[in-house]
């Protein structure tokens, strides 16, 4: 049996400290702070946090909305192809902080862009 990527970027703890991380670089990059300005951000962590662990192979069962349907307002708001890059850095980058190796970064960021259309309403 092949160990998912969860497992192997370290399970909760790492997924629980990356979106920590995560956020914070988020909610200090002015071109897309603002889209978190009415934000529940523990709310919104832990909603993440589930995504994540579900994405990435993992135990908890995500029961949020669609990548599609959960970003269809910040695309009426403007959200476009500079923040969807932006958030992406910051994803990078905090998993490049945290050690995790290249080629599980490499995977993670591949999840990452395969939600790109949808999140922009393409």
């Amino acid at each position: 049996m092949s160990t998912s990527l969860y497992e192997s970027i370290g399970g909760q703890p790492a997924v629980d400290a990356a979106v920590d991380i995560f956020y914070r670089k988020v909610l200090s990059d002015d071109l897309i702070s603002g889209f978190f300005d009415d934000v529940d951000m523990e709310r919104q962590a832990a909603k993440q946090k589930a995504f994540l662990t579900y994405a990435f192979g993992g135990p908890a069962h995500y029961t949020g909305k669609d990548m599609r349907t959960a970003h269809a307002h910040l695309v009426a708001r403007g959200l476009n192809e500079s923040h969807f890059q932006a958030v992406a850095g910051h994803l990078k980058s905090t998993l490049e902080e945290l050690n995790v190796p290249k080629e599980l970064i490499d995977q993670v960021m591949a999840i990452a862009a395969s939600t790109h259309d949808d999140v922009l309403g393409l």
